[in-house]
């Protein structure tokens, strides 16, 4: 049902790839899948007043066809030290063109149930960066920057540049995610890359080798060097060749979540 769900969103979304546009090289090996994933805290910073935390994550993307759709599920409940809870959520998805052209996103970001943000809208990529049309929080438009990847190409070119044994990949990226426009990253692969291991927990990895990297998201300002300063965000993981992650360690600022791997299925193509 959830795949048919995410399927017909897509259809909705409908992205518009040109005939002659070619897939980026690499898609072919990502794997069209749905995970899920356990949260807990790994460290709170002295000036946090967070001491626990706990929740769920679940991933989908699928393979439609001249485009991905991807869907993601957040739920993390925090605590403070005097006891008390708040929940917070989000539901985040996105249709990209498999040429990387193309980027249609919707996010709607919760608060003990009560929608606290909505950030939707389309994007373009040409070479000389492209530009972003939002439909929420407020219709606007604006440009993107140069270079500008989109979420899944970003992972295919991170992947080929840790195969080829590149430590760094510093580009614009724009996930849809902020009402603020593309952010520069800066990906580093903090190992080797690494041949595959037999993985008797998840059988689609068992033949895919991996590497670790740590993805660093910094704010645009008009004076600022791309990648100085400290990141907004940072998400740490390990990456298999077929794009799953089985490891996550998200860094929010004050505190820190680890994200493991609990479930992982593999979504048939349509194609």
């Amino acid at each position: 049902m959830m795949r048919r769900t995410l399927l017909a969103a897509a259809a909705a979304l409908s992205i518009t790839v040109p005939a002659w546009a070619a897939p980026e090289p690499g898609h072919e090996a990502m794997l069209a899948h749905r995970g899920a994933y356990r949260l807990s805290l790994d460290t709170a910073r002295d000036t946090s007043s967070v001491t626990q935390a706990r929740g769920v994550m679940l991933f989908e993307v699928v393979d439609a066809c001249d485009s991905w759709a991807a869907r993601q599920r957040f739920s993390l409940v925090l605590t403070d030290r005097d006891g008390n809870t708040v929940e917070t959520s989000s539901d985040y998805s996105t249709l990209e063109a498999k040429d990387g052209s193309a980027l249609r996103f919707s996010l709607t970001q919760m608060t003990e149930g009560a929608v606290t943000s909505r950030v939707s809208g389309e994007a373009r990529a040409t070479p000389e960066g492209g530009r972003v049309r939002y439909a929420d929080p407020t219709p606007r438009e604006d440009a993107l920057p140069q270079g500008t990847l989109f979420p899944m190409i970003h992972t295919i070119r991170a992947l080929a540049a840790a195969r080829a044994g590149q430590r760094i990949l510093a580009v614009p990226l724009f996930d849809g995610t902020s009402a603020d426009g593309a952010q520069d990253t800066t990906t580093v692969m903090t190992g080797p890359w690494q041949e595959a291991q037999a993985s008797t927990a998840f059988p689609a990895l068992s033949s895919q080798g991996s590497v670790r990297m740590r993805i660093a998201f910094f704010d645009r300002t008009p004076d600022a060097q791309a990648g100085a300063g400290t990141p907004d965000y940072e998400v740490s993981l390990r990456y298999y060749a077929n794009g799953v992650a089985d490891e996550l360690k998200m860094d929010f600022g004050d505190f820190v979540v680890n994200g493991t791997l609990g479930e992982l299925e593999a979504v048939p193509s349509p194609c």
